[in-house]
């Protein structure tokens, strides 16, 4: 799929969802039990354009934010493709990092280790990819293995905020943000992808209503943005 050049990097995202069915709208239960009129699921983009115009759009993200980075780290194990794709993409732009992810276990023959690919060294600047964020658990593991290494992680980079509450009044992306002590940055927010798909008249007023409507009742206090 070629998308225009004059495009910015958060509609051409937000097209490749539609294009790949990332994004689907119905009713969904959550892992958390929330039934959801929309559902993302990263593990659609499985070729190799797909990955590739991921791997862009978390790549632009990164270099928006200006933040530094040494290596991309991706939990395992859907964590995985997007490290790789996001070195890629990186590399692209005359920025060659690293990439690495977890092994679920600790490997104790060959060579042995936690890591697979760049292995984290002290000093080293890290950003953590993941598709999106529901507890946030596996985000809070990679920076925790990354700081037991003595690497600074210096953001994490999400595909979709999904705009929901956390525990209290807070948004789950702030909740983690101010926990971790890092920015927790989406390349595009629920209400921004749905505007856009709308736009591209890729979705039915009644359906953005809906998905407002939920926005509205679990998202975060007005006081919380």
């Amino acid at each position: 799929m070629r998308y225009a050049p004059a495009m910015g990097y958060r509609e051409r995202f937000v097209e490749l969802l539609a294009d790949y069915e990332v994004v689907r709208f119905g009713t969904f239960t959550l892992k958390s039990g929330r039934s959801s009129p929309y559902f993302i699921n990263a593990g659609q983009l499985r070729t190799g354009a797909a990955i590739s115009g991921l791997g862009r759009a978390y790549a632009e993200r990164i270099a928006n934010a200006g933040l530094a980075v040494d290596f991309v780290f991706g939990p395992s194990y859907k964590g995985v493709p997007l490290a790789v794709a996001t070195a890629v993409a990186l590399s692209e732009t005359g920025r060659d990092v690293g990439f690495s992810f977890d092994r679920k276990e600790t490997k104790d023959h060959g060579e042995g280790g936690r890591f697979v690919g760049t292995q984290p060294s002290p000093g080293a600047a890290a950003v953590v990819v993941d598709d999106v964020i529901t507890s946030g658990a596996s985000i809070r593991h990679s920076v925790e293995l990354l700081r037991e290494a003595s690497v600074n992680v210096s953001g994490v980079v999400i595909a979709v905020d999904r705009q929901e509450r956390g525990k209290g009044a807070r948004s789950t992306l702030k909740e983690l943000s101010e926990d971790l002590g890092v920015p927790v940055l989406p390349i595009v927010s629920v209400t921004e992808m749905v505007s856009e798909l709308y736009r591209l008249d890729r979705l039915s007023e009644k359906m953005k209503s809906t998905i407002e409507a939920y926005v509205s009742e679990h998202g975060p206090a007005p006081t919380d943005p």
